[in-house]
């Protein structure tokens, strides 16, 4: 009788936070919103001191957009991206163990146009922010706020775990979580994930509410403009033009950004692309507006600027 009163105490408490009403839209997830401790008292500078936040009702992308997602948009629109426009994308050199902007790189070419073409069932890449917010649109819906990403990785509770999955990087028979770096970052990478770059969504498992990737494989673009937290008087002046990216990616290292885990967010300017930062969208449960429920500026121009790495020796962020 008492182990039935925990169970029902457990399903109660998943339904107050990844609940199944109203139903999602197909591919989406529902989260009843709520308070929620942002942040963390461990990790980088940037990510405290922790808050509590409220979050409003919202639905979230299962997994992240994949490449024929994103196909099925340019074909019916015609969009070219950024990294189309520009001529080039970031890439990852081995060799001389730096980011360099390769020409004839794009979502469809991701390692360069010698290299093999984008899968179907892979995360889109090489997409901007500029360029994930006109697909939303298209989508009709939206990017989430980083709080709200934040909230769905922590599947809607405040809990302590490290990851969306719970602490550890393996299970218990050494089976990887997430497509992330293994060995020594960044010059050898062992692969013991079976990916050297992005996998397929959903390979590596999904949350208890039904996410796949909210850590590891690609980088997400966030809605918001990146600043510090309430109470982190770190000296960082807010620039428009840089957003916040969360998740972390097949290039993160534990002993480096750790960025797989549910706290870490990093930054970099908006028309920015690269080989292992995509995107997944939220949307407003009300539908009453296709505007995020934190606003971000209008920004429709296009601006090239120097590329902006998030992986710096800067360890402050």
């Amino acid at each position: 009788m008492l182990i039935r009163q925990v169970l029902l105490l457990l399903i109660a408490g998943v339904l107050l936070t990844c609940n199944p009403n109203p139903t999602a839209p197909e591919g989406m997830v529902y989260f009843a919103g709520g308070d929620i401790t942002i942040g963390s008292e461990h990790g980088l500078t940037n990510e405290a001191p922790t808050f509590e936040a409220e979050i409003a009702p919202f639905f979230i992308d299962k997994h992240p957009v994949t490449v024929a997602q994103f196909r099925a948009f340019v074909q019916t629109t015609g969009y070219k991206t950024d990294a189309e426009k520009f001529g080039n994308s970031a890439l990852f050199n081995y060799k001389k163990l730096i980011y360099e902007l390769v020409d004839s790189v794009t979502w469809q070419q991701p390692l360069g146009p010698n290299g093999a073409p984008a899968k179907d069932n892979h995360p889109i890449t090489h997409v901007s922010w500029n360029d994930a917010m006109a697909y939303a649109s298209w989508a009709g819906k939206r990017l989430p706020h980083e709080y709200e990403w934040e909230f769905a990785a922590r599947n809607g509770k405040n809990t302590n775990d490290k990851y969306s999955w719970g602490n550890s990087l393996t299970d218990n028979n050494g089976v990887f979580k997430a497509n992330v770096w293994q060995g020594h970052f960044p010059d050898t990478n062992t692969v013991a994930d079976d990916f050297a770059h992005t996998s397929p969504v959903g390979a590596f498992g999904i949350t208890s509410c039904g996410m796949s990737d909210m850590g590891g494989n690609v980088w997400e673009w966030c809605s918001n403009i990146f600043e510090l937290y309430p109470g982190n008087h770190y000296p960082y002046q807010k620039d428009p033009n840089v957003k916040v990216i969360r998740g972390g990616s097949f290039m993160c290292d534990s002993l480096v950004c750790h960025g797989y885990r549910v706290s870490a967010r990093q930054f970099t300017s908006r028309e920015t692309s690269n080989f292992h930062m995509g995107f997944r969208c939220a949307m407003d449960v009300d539908r009453r507006t296709s505007n995020p429920k934190h606003q971000t500026p209008n920004q429709n121009t296009t601006i090239k600027t120097t590329y902006k790495s998030y992986l710096s020796n800067d360890k402050r962020f």
